[in-house]
């Protein structure tokens, strides 16, 4: 049997938080620069995120391939960073690691998780895409019975399976899913998520919008389900996403406001009124960011270095070098980008990550 979250961790989990997915620090060489990935461990503890998620598609699916051999060494830095951080606030980080690849590899990276300390399990299906629900709930099973699992939900575009309303109903019974994140970038099959985790009946398992072209309405917005003679209604409390491994310390500004709007409903509503509107206002803004940063253009075909951009001017990273040399910023995408910025300077933490570089470069 798995491990079960510490309390202090499942409570942090349940009541919602900011979830970076971790990019990978490369140097001109596309070798592991440590100093600058411990620089964003620090950026991103400093900066109030309440885990980190390593290993998954934001720190390059290509770190498993053998002639890189970054996998282990990557989860390894990070925990190291994260204990760190433990230490200095006293209140530990939701570690959360990617596991891929069929039955096999995904049991021997969630022991090699477990291992290292890891709280969960992000847990692909590209690798069993093709098969029938039935395996694909027998290949999350073998894996539950090691680590803890976060569901993941990931869109078509970049390999994700679409997984049917009955599979999440089934996945949602598995004693240990302490989590889902859920990212079909699809309002229908966000639906098929929701629902089903209403009518499991589980009240424990956090629900994490990776959905990045709807980020501030997820987190708004009331899910409301019939089920049998009553009612129930579920919400995001947080998100797992690549969109918040940069400017983070504001998206942890934006996941507080969005819970008080969430809080004040019913209790001031004039206020309330005024909150939800002005978090659609920015909603659109955080949208067209991230449609420039994920360039949803070209089919998110810069997604990763459109990050390694951002982190880049702010200086924590040297460079937007991803594993694979072909892989870079689209046509027209850093002119975009260079648009977002000048058009939504509320949205970025360039002077908080100012102030305090040097200093995570450094430790």
């Amino acid at each position: 049997m798995p491990r079960a979250l510490p309390p202090v961790v499942r409570d942090r989990l349940r009541s919602g938080a900011v979830i970076p997915a971790m990019p990978l620090a490369l140097t001109a060489d596309r070798r592991l620069d440590e100093r600058r990935q411990r620089a964003l461990c620090r950026y991103y503890a400093a900066a109030g995120a309440g885990g980190l998620a390593v290993g998954v598609h934001t720190t390059q699916f290509a770190i498993r391939d053998p002639n890189h051999g970054l996998f282990q060494p990557v989860l390894a830095l990070a925990a190291e960073e994260m204990d760190r951080a433990d230490d200095r606030s006293g209140r530990p980080l939701i570690r959360v690691g990617g596991i891929c690849g069929r039955t096999d590899q995904a049991v021997s990276e969630a022991r090699l998780l477990r291992d290292l300390g890891y709280h969960a399990g992000l847990l692909s299906l590209s690798a069993v895409a093709e098969e029938h629900d039935a395996a694909k709930l027998a290949h999350c099973r073998a894996v539950a019975e090691v680590i803890p699992l976060v569901g993941f939900y990931l869109q078509r575009a970049v390999g994700g399976p679409d997984l049917s309303y009955r599979f999440w109903r089934s996945f949602a019974e598995i004693d240990d899913v302490v989590a889902i994140k859920v990212a079909p970038f699809d309002r229908y099959r966000t639906l098929d998520v929701m629902r089903a985790v209403a009518e499991s009946g589980r009240d424990d398992i956090a629900l994490y919008t990776g959905n990045d072209d709807a980020i501030v309405h997820d987190l708004i917005s009331p899910y409301r389900f019939q089920v049998g003679s009553r009612w129930v209604e579920l919400r995001f409390v947080g998100g797992l996403l690549g969109h918040w491994a940069v400017w983070t310390k504001k998206a942890v500004e934006l996941l507080e406001t969005c819970h008080a709007a969430v809080s004040d409903e019913g209790a001031a509503e004039e206020r309330s009124n005024a909150l939800v509107v002005s978090l659609l206002r920015k909603a659109a803004q955080v949208t067209d960011t991230n449609a420039v940063f994920f360039d949803a253009a070209n089919g998110f075909a810069g997604c990763i270095a459109g990050l390694h951009e951002i982190l880049r001017r702010q200086g924590l990273l040297e460079g937007i070098w991803c594993l694979d040399p072909n892989e870079g910023l689209s046509p027209g995408q850093r002119e975009e980008i260079d648009r977002v910025l000048e058009s939504y300077p509320d949205l970025n933490d360039d002077a908080f990550v100012a102030e305090h570089r040097d200093e995570w470069l450094s430790g």
